[in-house]
This record gives structure tokens, C-alpha cells and sequence, in this order.
């Protein structure tokens, strides 16, 4: 019978290598608030003067949605849905080669700070509002989550007070944050993944010593039907099958890299376009190699306590705590090891806030600030360090409402789902869509927005039935522990406790008609579900109200000249031609390589075939889209 250890306190070397984690990640905000030039121009602060190379801003991009939630909550889902998860790896491919393909050029070509000005050059000022108003609400909610989800490692693992973890949590990004701006986020982020990877690696090797190696571990996953992989169901109601994952994750995350201010930001701060499109090339090997230490991690989890669970034995209290409750488990003999892997979940925290609250100040300066008051660059500069602030005081109140939306995983990619398809999808409709309206792209979005919440908010009064989300048996039947209370021992040795008698039943001669089919819906379908409307509605209302008379600046559009495939051709092709002895014009030159745009100040003149790529200033950007009577 397997004994369940005590949770049990950080030793000294613990809290040393955990403050080495904060003290550096401190040092790099200092460091960059006094060098000097970063801070003379809300453009440098907020953007880091559009200077970045790929590597650090790929990293960067890694760290940036990965965080806390990803250390703490991945292991765990592997743990109790299965290795399925895993196939998150399919859809990183799509999510990458859209983002930098479709969106990144429109974006990086205009110049812009915040990806909504696009929507009021391309569409009006009322879709821009709507857009940043919708970015604010889902990023302060998704930071509370990032904040609280550490705390609740330190809180089990070492005792540390919960609200004192999330309220540390908050000031020392905030405060590396507004001293350094994006160049201290960056560079911290390239900082914290590598903690990040670190503190995976130190609980893999050590589960392999302990199981016997690599083959125990993968056998013992397999016996426990967590090598689910390939489940075809098409059923919509599944909570993940391959379908739900690689097509409906995939519509999560390209609404993450491809709109997504967070993100955007990061790689439109590169140098040139090619370093751009390589910083999303190189993040999507980080995810990769992020995401396989989660999920390995979830089936070492699962390997160790497959026969007395830590969960249902009552020794955690959420599921969100079972690495913690590992790590002291099979580190602690290790004097600072506990601490790195807690330095881990920190490390993952950091880099999200810290990205949130950057890309907060941005949009709030460039879409709620600059257009309605007169300012100073000086001014601006002290604007943004001053949101920068608000915001990260904001994310802390927030984090008390992430206290009250259960699992992790579920509750990140939801809000995702209901605020980010729908913003996906007018971004989308206004890149891809030439004959797409003002008109119709209000319709859109509010249409998508409204479809998204019904189901989102359902699907949280009434959760799906254990039949959807199908746990997988956990038992405690090895256990042979005993709990004291008041003097009274208890042994316990139970049978099997399947996940399904436990978390989200209810009554179901108490659910209405839509509850277990509209609300039970999979949560990654949220997103789909709200772009798709936003795609449909606003191409019928645009065709209807005139759509076809738009006159567009070609510039506001995905153009050919914007494919990596359009320069590889002309590439081979200039080639061809040389070896026959033609002169190619500039016309078939590949502009990759153009410099950053936001530093242009010549107008764009596109040839009949729109291979010109010049930037136009932002100032004669303000009517770019007409409509002909």
C-alpha cells in the first residue's frame, strides 16, 4: 500500500534560488529603465523603439501564454483527461503559418501600435472602441487567472499566505514592467522560459529515476488509458477529441498570435519583417518543446500515483495542485529543487502579466488617449508607465474573481473563446474580405459577441455531464494513510473513485432542454463558433448594404506580395532567369528584408500589380476606406 506524504515547507536553499528567480527578473527592469533611451517616447517604452531581433522576441512569444497556467494545469489535465492534449502540438502548425502570413504583414506594413487602430482604418471608430474595450475586459480576466494559479502553488507547498503570494506576484511584474517597458518584458520572458524548462526537466528526470525509466512511465499511461490520442468522435459535445483540439484550439490560438494585442506587439517591435516572421517560426519549436515537458510531466503525475490519488484522498484540495503536491513529494530530499519548480510557475506568471499589462497601457494610450487628447511624446511616456501601473493593480483585484472559476485550462481558453473568436473574426473579415462594410462589420461583431457569451455563459451555469467531458478513473485504493482530526485516526484503503462521480453532476430532471446539448457544446468550440458568425453576418449585411461599391486602399488588405511563398517563387524564378540571361526589374525582388515601416515617412505607391511596399504615414491613413455612391 502506498503511503501520501505530508505536504511539507521550503528549506533555506529553496527560498534562495526562488529569490534569485525575482531578483533577476527585477535587475533586467532596472537595468532598462536606466539605460536611457528606451524611456523618452511612449513608442520606445510601449513598443522597445522597434529595434528586436527574432530570438528573444520568439522566446518571448513562448513565455508569453504559456505561464503559470501551463506548469500547474497542464500536468494536471494529462493527468485526469489523458495525453490528448497533447495534440495541441497539430494545431500550433496552422496557428503559426496563418498568424505570420495573413496577419502579420498588414499589420507590420501599417506601422501600427495597437492592432485595433487597423479596425477604424479599415472599418470606422466604432469598431476600434468595441474591439479595445473587448481586448481590456479578456486580458484583465485572463492575467487574474495567471496571478492566482502560482499563488496557489506557494500557498500548498511552502504555507505561504495565498493573497500575499498573488498581491508579490503582482507588484514585482508591475513594477519590472513600468520601469523597463517592452524591452524589460522581452528580455525577462528569454529569462523565465528557460526557468520554466528548467523546472519541468528537474521533475521528468527525477519521475524516470523513481518509475524505472522512460518505457514504465509510457507503459503505465497506457494501462491507464491516458495514451488517448487518436479519439475521432466527431460528436460536438466532447470535451476533446482530435477534432475539437487541432481545429478548435486552433481557431483559440490564431485569435491569440494573429489579433491578438499581447502577441502582436511583441513581433511588430522586430527590426524587419523577416525577423518577424522568424520570431513566430522559432516560438512554434518552443511551444513544441514546452508542451511536450507539460504533458510528459502530466504522465509521470499519473505514473506515480496511479494507484493512490492525492485528489480524491483528500490531500490536495483542487486539481490544480497535484504538481505542487509531486514536487514535494519526490524533490524534497533535493534541498532547492522544490524552489526552482515553484520558481517555474512564478517564472510563467511573470512573463504573462508583465506582457498583459504592456499591452494593456498600449492600446488604452494609442486607442483611448491619443485620439481625443493633445500630448507630448514626454507626456505619453509617463502615461504609459503610469497604465502600466493602474493595470497591474487592476490584474491584482482580479485574481480574487480567478479564485471562483475552478479548473485552469477550461476557464483561460473560454474567455479566449467568447471575447477572442468574435475578434478574430472582424479582423479576419476586414483582411481577407474587400467588399466587407462598416455596416456589416457591426453586425458581425455584436452578432458573433452575443452567440459566444449565450453559449459561454450557459456552459457555465450548466457544465457538461461527465459523459461530455469523459475523466478518466483515479483511484485510491493503494493508499494506506491515516487522517487525524480531534484526536481521531483513520485508515484508509478505498476502492476505485472514478472522476466521474465527482466535479460537475447535477440532477438532469433539473437541466433545460439546451443544457445538454447548446451549453454542453466543448468549450474549444467557443471560439469558432463566435469567428465564423462574425464571418457570416457581416458578409450577408455588407452584400446587402452596398458592399461592392467599397473603394479600399490595397494597403489595408492581405496582398500576394505579402506570402513567404510569392518571394520563394519569384526567388526560383529570378534564378531561371538568370541562367538564361534575362534582366528581372525590381518588380520580382523579394522585400522581405524591408526595414520597420513605423519609421517611414513617404507615401505608398503600388504598382497595378501591388508589388510595391512602401509605407504610407499613419496621419494620411485616417480615410483609407470609402465607399463610391
Amino acid at each position: 500500500m502506498a503511503a501520501l506524504p505530508a505536504v511539507t515547507s521550503f528549506v533555506v536553499w529553496d527560498y534562495v534560488v526562488f529569490a534569485l528567480m525575482l531578483l533577476v527578473s527585477t535587475a533586467i527592469g532596472i537595468y532598462f529603465a536606466l539605460t536611457g533611451k528606451d524611456q523618452h517616447s511612449s513608442n520606445d517604452f510601449l513598443m522597445g523603439g522597434r529595434s528586436m531581433s527574432a530570438l528573444p522576441v520568439a522566446m518571448s512569444l513562448t513565455a508569453g501564454f504559456m505561464s503559470a497556467i501551463t506548469v500547474l494545469a497542464t500536468p494536471s489535465e494529462v493527468y485526469r483527461y489523458g495525453a490528448i492534449y497533447g495534440l495541441y502540438g497539430i494545431s500550433y502548425v496552422p496557428v503559426v503559418v496563418v498568424s505570420s502570413e495573413v496577419f502579420l504583414p498588414v499589420f507590420y506594413r501599417l506601422g501600427i501600435t495597437s492592432t485595433y487602430e487597423y479596425l477604424e482604418l479599415r472599418f470606422n471608430r466604432t469598431i476600434r472602441l468595441c474591439g479595445t474595450v473587448m481586448f481590456i475586459a479578456q486580458t484583465v480576466l485572463y492575467t487574474g487567472i495567471v496571478i492566482y494559479a502560482p499563488a496557489l502553488a506557494l500557498n500548498q507547498v511552502t504555507g505561504f499566505h495565498l493573497w500575499g503570494a498573488v498581491i508579490s506576484t503582482g507588484v514585482v511584474c508591475t513594477f519590472y514592467c513600468t520601469m523597463g517597458g517592452l524591452k524589460a518584458v522581452v528580455w525577462t520572458d528569454v529569462f523565465q522560459v528557460g526557468i520554466m524548462v528548467a523546472g519541468f526537466l528537474a521533475v521528468i528526470f527525477r519521475s524516470m529515476v523513481l518509475q524505472g525509466g522512460f518505457s514504465v512511465i509510457i507503459n503505465d499511461s497506457a494501462r491507464g488509458g491516458r495514451l488517448n490520442f487518436w479519439d475521432f468522435d466527431l460528436s460536438p459535445l466532447r470535451r476533446h477529441t482530435f477534432w475539437t483540439i487541432t481545429f478548435g484550439g486552433a481557431f483559440v490560438w490564431i485569435g491569440v498570435y494573429g489579433v491578438n494585442q499581447v502577441q502582436v506587439q511583441r513581433y511588430i517591435s522586430c527590426k524587419s519583417l523577416a525577423h518577424a516572421k522568424m520570431s513566430l517560426y522559432v516560438n512554434m519549436v518552443g511551444l513544441w518543446v514546452v508542451l511536450i515537458c507539460a504533458v510528459f510531466c502530466g504522465l509521470c503525475l499519473y505514473s506515480i500515483y496511479q494507484h493512490c490519488d492525492p485528489w480524491t484522498a483528500g490531500r490536495v484540495s483542487a486539481p490544480d495542485q497535484l504538481m505542487p503536491y509531486l514536487v514535494l513529494d519526490i524533490l524534497s530530499a533535493y534541498p532547492g529543487l522544490p524552489g526552482l519548480f515553484v520558481a517555474a510557475a512564478y517564472s510563467g506568471t511573470l512573463s504573462t502579466v508583465s506582457s498583459s499589462i504592456n499591452g494593456l497601457a498600449a492600446v488604452t494610450v494609442e486607442d483611448l488617449i491619443k485620439p481625443y487628447f493633445s500630448m507630448s511624446e514626454k507626456k505619453l511616456s509617463w502615461m504609459s508607465k503610469g497604465l502600466s501601473l493602474l493595470y497591474g493593480v487592476v490584474c491584482i483585484g482580479m485574481a480574487g474573481l480567478a479564485s471562483t472559476m475552478g479548473g485552469l485550462i477550461q476557464a483561460v481558453v473560454s474567455i479566449f473563446g467568447i471575447i477572442g473568436g468574435p475578434l478574430l473574426g472582424i479582423f479576419t473579415l476586414g483582411i481577407l474580405c474587400p467588399f466587407a462594410n462598416s455596416t456589416g462589420g457591426v453586425a458581425g461583431l455584436f452578432s458573433g459577441l452575443a452567440l459566444a457569451l449565450w453559449v459561454g455563459i450557459g456552459a457555465q451555469v450548466y457544465p457538461p455531464l461527465p459523459e461530455n467531458s469523459r475523466p478518466l478513473s483515479l483511484t485510491t485504493a493503494g493508499c494506506n494513510f491515516s487522517l487525524t482530526g480531534d484526536g481521531l485516526n483513520l485508515t484508509m484503503g478505498s476502492t476505485a473513485l472514478p472522476l466521474t462521480t465527482t466535479a460537475f453532476h447535477k440532477d438532469t430532471a433539473y437541466r433545460p432542454f439546451l443544457a445538454d446539448r447548446w451549453y454542453s457544446l466543448s468549450y474549444l468550440y467557443f471560439s469558432p463558433i463566435g469567428t465564423l458568425t462574425v464571418l457570416t453576418v457581416g458578409l450577408i449585411v455588407s452584400l446587402l448594404t452596398g458592399g461592392k461599391k467599397l473603394e479600399l486602399d490595397p494597403g489595408l488588405m492581405l496582398m500576394r506580395e505579402d506570402l513567404t511563398c510569392y518571394h520563394i517563387y519569384n526567388l526560383f524564378k529570378k534564378k531561371a532567369l538568370k541562367r538564361g540571361k534575362l534582366h528581372l526589374d525590381k518588380n520580382g525582388e523579394s522585400n522581405l528584408e524591408i526595414k520597420n515601416p513605423a519609421f517611414a515617412n513617404f507615401e505608398m505607391e503600388l504598382t497595378e500589380d501591388c508589388s510595391a511596399q512602401i509605407q504610407c504615414p499613419k496621419s494620411d491613413l485616417s480615410h483609407r476606406t470609402t465607399e463610391v455612391p
